[in-house]
């Protein structure tokens, strides 16, 4: 063992006391609820009143062309496809909420259609298109070009039987993989951490790991220039260093080594643990910023609830599109 290898198994030997001695020296502020309320209402009514014209900026650029005319003409334009999806994936949530739909069902006053063709709108390649569109469009509005991102995985159950937290906290980590392909589906976000909002996003049945590469893939699709990664621990492996970079190209990584580190290795995952080791609570004050892709997944899911009810796996992703666009929309106004 080199000298230098051995000053980062005592870093990490002794972390959980910096840990505690960092949040001691870091206390958490505390809300000032008068004005969280005021901004969450500036931020709704941004929310609802650009949603239109944003769905129209959205549709506008995506011309539908078909080499039949058989069957019934269609009921709904894209537009309205769009809004008709975003508006029942948001119904039937709180007192707060609530108080916006008003405004939001008239955009819809003269829509007439079957579950069945609500039903069919997850997959259809036009409307996930034009989500595809109004999710860059919405972070082209934001000025968001160059973004210091965190990242993390979450869970959300495919029947009402079975609560992703609930279990996973019964089950632990390691059963995770095991949990069958019928009740949960795992999904991954890339959130910048200044402006709040989802960069990147992936959904799987397979695994938290799939849907991270799905993640990565959707970032580097969209071009946005990603400086730094934070990451949980699950991720704190060489190899995953390793597939950031080749997604996102030179990007600096912020991962908590695990305890059983067996090598230091080289690279980029070498330099990030001696940046850990060099300066531990300087690291620790840009990992802690992850905490808010877990602070956002509980924001979605008091929106819009932790449950997905489709089952295919284009609708699932279509379902969780709209799910970000939601997301993205609220912080639009910040």
């Amino acid at each position: 063992m080199t000298k230098r290898s051995k000053e980062v198994r005592d870093v990490i030997a002794k972390l959980d006391e910096i840990i505690e001695e960092y949040k001691k020296e870091h206390p958490e502020k505390e809300r000032d609820w008068r004005t969280y309320e005021q901004q969450f209402a500036r931020r709704a009514k941004t929310c609802f009143t650009e949603l239109e014209p944003l769905v129209e900026e959205a549709v506008s650029s995506i011309s539908i062309v078909t080499g039949e005319n058989r069957g019934n003409e269609p009921k709904l334009t894209l537009k309205q496809k769009v809004l008709l999806l975003l508006l029942k994936h948001f119904c039937g949530k709180s007192n707060r909420s609530m108080e916006w739909m008003v405004v939001l069902f008239s955009l819809l006053s003269d829509v007439d259609v079957s579950y069945k063709t609500i039903e069919r709108l997850y997959s259809d390649e036009a409307v996930q298109l034009a989500i595809f569109n109004l999710h860059t469009l919405l972070l082209k509005r934001k000025g968001v070009k160059n973004s210091d991102c965190c990242g993390d995985g979450t869970g959300h159950a495919v029947q009402v039987t079975q609560h992703y937290a609930t279990s996973i906290q019964k089950l632990k980590d390691k059963a995770k993989e095991n949990l069958g392909t019928l009740k949960f589906i795992y999904s991954f976000a890339l959130l910048d951490i200044k402006k709040r909002m989802y960069i990147a996003y992936g959904t799987s049945f397979k695994s938290e790991k799939d849907a991270f590469e799905k993640a990565l893939a959707m970032a580097k699709e969209i071009g946005i220039d990603i400086k730094s990664l934070r990451l949980d621990r699950y991720y704190s492996a060489e190899s995953y260093v390793e597939i950031c970079r080749e997604y996102l190209g030179n990007v600096k990584t912020f991962i908590i080594p695990k305890s059983n580190i067996a090598t230091i290795g080289i690279g980029a995952w070498s330099r990030m643990i001696y940046r850990f080791t060099d300066d531990t609570k300087g690291f620790l004050e840009e990992y802690f910023q992850r905490n808010q892709s877990e602070s956002s997944f509980s924001e979605d899911k008091k929106r819009t609830g932790w449950r997905i009810a489709q089952k295919k796996d284009e609708r699932i992703e279509t379902a969780y599109g709209l799910t970000s666009l939601w997301h993205n929309l609220f912080w639009l106004g910040a």
